[in-house]
């Protein structure tokens, strides 16, 4: 059977801009063909065994030429397999998607076009600038800036542009912007019409440089914007110093390791995008069961003998839950029991299942715990702990203090896992890390392990801020020879967010403030 292809717009570089059939295409797909421009995010959303081709295109630097790609997506729908293209922008807006169409159609192959949000349209936007005003302009063009090198003549009419058009959007054209600007003055385009330049829109690293006809070329040059970048021109470009929203935000142009299991890392992920970080995932450790769940078993099996049920994180309540139901029981069989977890997030995910904790200190410390507990009667009463392999035993610790009889069961284990420690590593050597994070010792311990050779240079400890999301994690830190920058007060993924939002606040003013 032949397969089919999806023509995917894979947006112009944030990954939520990415419409939902597109989503739910990359999710139930084969086969991955993917360009340059289109977000190394989008991939992870694909199914584990879905095979994923780099075709990109970098200026002149082409990993396949158009008709070897052409070709390849061709042969992968001849196997009888989805394909997805997924390409930058919108697939029929200076993408060729209508080259790779008109391919499939000779073939006989079905396919489908999703379009998607083009960088012309979503760059500007990002930039504080609209492309049309009922005050300014009510007509629109989108140019390219690098026409087809076989062509004898251009088809762009530049008088009409010049004098009929009010704002016009040029892609691809960083280096063609010294012939685009001669060719509008040439044309009558008033010498100070407003321009901007967009590069890598959307995303952290965008970069906005504003200029005139005039002087813009010299203002480009001077500032070594390259390629990828939107080049507008128009009266609208003015209106970017009242509307520029997305440079204004607290971790804008920041990069941000998350070291969190990939399980969890959506959360903090979401949360520092949203405050306008690139966050690259590099998970350095995988939750997984315990290898043997004998323990476990048993435990539930005799759960009529427990008074208290304790929880220390979300891992410990899905991994019980799975085992319990596993085993064909409910939470009826444990109506019995005094509930406690530790943190918010935990009794959260407690309430997933109907059941509400009874306790909750906030903090592992034995003086929280104690403090939670005091004014229970726990002295003689039996509790079951389940939880991670490698925990601390703070809390079983203070909990016997007071008398309590505890049994601790392994829930889950994290073990080392590495994989994406290349990129990491390039962009460590390149100085484009600002920001490590991390949510547990393991998650410290293992990355040191992967990064051992570049964590301890002066380059990486000067470079590089270190974000702990409490005391425990940055006591394993310090013992692994790295320097605490920001250090959460709530020991929560939001009070994370919000230490490493006010540090880069501080740091921000204390710029400012240096004469």
């Amino acid at each position: 059977m032949t397969g089919k292809v999806f023509l995917l717009g894979a947006g112009p570089g944030d990954p939520g801009l990415i419409t939902l059939k597109a989503a739910q295409c990359i999710q139930s797909c084969d086969v991955i063909i993917y360009d340059y421009l289109a977000s190394p995010a989008l991939l992870s959303i694909a199914p584990e065994n879905t095979e994923q081709i780099y075709v990109g295109k970098k200026g002149s630097d082409h990993t396949m030429k158009q008709d070897q790609i052409n070709q390849l997506i061709v042969d992968k729908a001849l196997e009888g397999l989805t394909v997805c293209r997924l390409k930058g922008g919108d697939p029929y807006i200076f993408g060729r998607g209508g080259e790779e169409a008109d391919i499939l159609n000779a073939h006989h192959i079905p396919f489908e076009v999703v379009p998607g949000i083009t960088s012309g349209i979503a760059a500007p936007a990002y930039a504080g600038i609209p492309l049309t005003h009922r005050k300014m302009t009510s007509t629109l063009a989108f140019v390219t800036g690098h026409e087809d090198p076989t062509k004898t003549e251009s088809s762009i009419h530049w008088p009409s542009l010049a004098k009929g058009i009010g704002t016009l959007v040029f892609y691809m054209g960083v280096k063609q912007l010294p012939g685009i600007v001669e060719q509008l003055l040439k044309h009558g385009k008033p010498a100070d019409t407003p321009v901007a330049l967009i590069r890598w829109g959307t995303t952290c690293r965008q970069q906005t440089v504003t200029g005139h006809l005039h002087s813009i070329v010299d203002i480009v040059k001077a500032a070594g914007l390259r390629a990828p970048a939107i080049i507008v021109v128009g009266e609208v470009v003015q209106l970017r110093e009242q509307l520029n929203w997305f440079e204004q935000k607290p971790l804008f142009g920041k990069t941000i390791v998350v070291t969190r299991a990939r399980q969890q890392a959506s959360d903090l992920v979401k949360q520092l995008t949203d405050l306008g970080a690139e966050c690259i995932e590099c998970p350095t450790i995988k939750i997984v069961p315990p290898e043997h769940n004998d323990p476990m078993i048993d435990a539930i099996q005799r759960i009529s003998d427990y008074d208290w049920l304790v929880f220390t994180s979300v891992n410990g309540v899905l991994s019980f839950f799975d085992r319990l139901f596993e085993m064909g029981k409910d939470v009826r069989i444990l109506g019995h029991l005094r509930l406690c977890t530790i943190g918010p997030v935990t009794a959260r995910q407690l309430m997933t299942y109907g059941l509400k904790t009874d306790i909750l200190p906030e903090t592992y410390r034995a003086e929280s715990v104690v403090e939670a507990f005091e004014k229970e009667t726990i002295k003689g009463k039996r509790v079951l702990l389940p939880r991670a392999k490698e925990a601390r035993s703070v809390l079983p610790d203070a909990l016997r203090e007071m008398g309590a009889t505890v049994d601790e069961v392994t829930a889950y284990q994290t073990i080392a896992v590495s994989g994406h420690d290349s990129d990491v590593m390039h962009r460590i050597q390149q100085a484009e890390i600002d920001m490590v994070t991390f949510t547990s010792s393991s998650t410290v311990t293992n990355f040191c392990d992967i990064f051992s050779k570049v964590i301890r240079t002066d380059d990486f400890q000067q470079h590089v801020a270190i974000a702990s999301i409490g005391p425990i994690t940055s006591e394993t830190a310090r013992k692994n020879g790295l320097n605490i920058s920001v250090e959460a007060e709530a020991f929560t993924i939001p009070g994370l967010v919000q230490a490493v939002s006010d540090h880069y606040l501080k740091t921000h003013t204390e710029e400012r403030s240096i004469p």
